[in-house]
């Protein structure tokens, strides 16, 4: 037995050696079950943790009580595919923040206190493939430019929010999607929801339960019906309905209309006018040559 002890002591070495990097590496508090993973998930953090090595593609941050994240936190982070922020304080995204995530794949920044995801958010971050921003309670508004730019994402997830409607753009612009949970939400079927509305018939195969598992709010008195008894027909009304740009258009066009008739007619008059007196001095010019 003692020879293959020897035999196997150079390996025995070497693994130490590589156990011993590992746990160098890894920032406090935190465990790295393998050389590119680090996981801090549930650790209490107030903040994100310091000597986080260069080289991580796994993140682990879930179940901390985190409230930002730096601007330039990713610029060090170009091997980064899986970042999971989910159940902290976050309430914003500050703008370039993952603008320089190229390779990550998957994000998750679910159950947070975000109130708002603006346009460019994601910063053309074209590997993303899977984003989770559902259970943020305050989160009621999404621009229509959110996720411009995201032409991999496969699967997103918005469920259990406070949006009471959504642009269409949001969603058309992703050419790649599969999946898109929107239940749980507050929506109401006003004239505003009519444009989302035609998009999700259209594209009920990207729901997980269909439209039948999602709600809204009637306009007149507040009771929740599911999509599923509603139809193109229950926003009927809209399409005649004329918002305050219609109409400042409408006046605007006809006082543009009446401004051009009045200088037309103007000009028109002046030139009859020139013309009668040029009439009269060439007949006057005649009659005194006849004289």
């Amino acid at each position: 037995m003692l020879p293959c002890v020897c035999w196997l002591q150079p390996f025995l070495v070497l693994l130490s050696s590589v156990l011993r990097a590992q746990g160098e590496n890894c920032p406090a508090s935190c465990l790295c079950p393998d050389p590119h993973t680090v996981d801090c998930s549930g650790r209490g953090l107030t903040r994100l943790p310091d000597e986080i090595p260069l080289d991580v593609r796994r993140l682990l941050l879930s179940d901390n009580c985190i409230p930002r994240i730096p601007s330039d936190f990713l610029v060090l982070y170009s091997d980064l595919v899986y970042l999971d922020l989910r159940n902290n304080s976050l309430s914003h995204i500050e703008p370039g923040t993952l603008s320089t995530s190229s390779r990550l794949v998957f994000l998750d920044l679910g159950s947070n206190n975000l109130t708002e995801i603006p346009s460019g958010t994601f910063g053309q971050s074209r590997s993303l493939i899977k984003l989770r921003l559902g259970n943020n309670p305050y989160l009621s508004r999404v621009n229509e430019d959110a996720f411009l730019g995201l032409t991999s994402l496969r699967e997103l997830e918005l469920e259990r929010n406070a949006l009471s409607g959504l642009q269409v753009g949001a969603l058309s612009q992703l050419p790649s999607l599969r999946v898109v949970r929107l239940e749980g939400n507050p929506w109401v079927c006003n004239c505003n929801f009519a444009n989302l509305f035609g998009w999700l018939e259209e594209n009920s195969q990207k729901l997980p339960n269909g439209v039948e598992g999602m709600e809204c709010s009637l306009p007149m008195d507040g009771r929740r019906v599911s999509l599923s008894q509603l139809s193109q027909d229950s926003f009927r009304e809209c399409q005649i309905t004329l918002t305050l740009t219609d109409l400042l258009i409408i006046i605007f066009s006809g006082i543009s209309v009446s401004v051009v008739a009045i200088m037309t007619s103007f000009f028109l008059a002046s030139i009859v006018h020139c013309f009668q007196r040029t009439s009269k001095t060439t007949k006057g010019d005649e009659e005194e040559s006849e004289e």
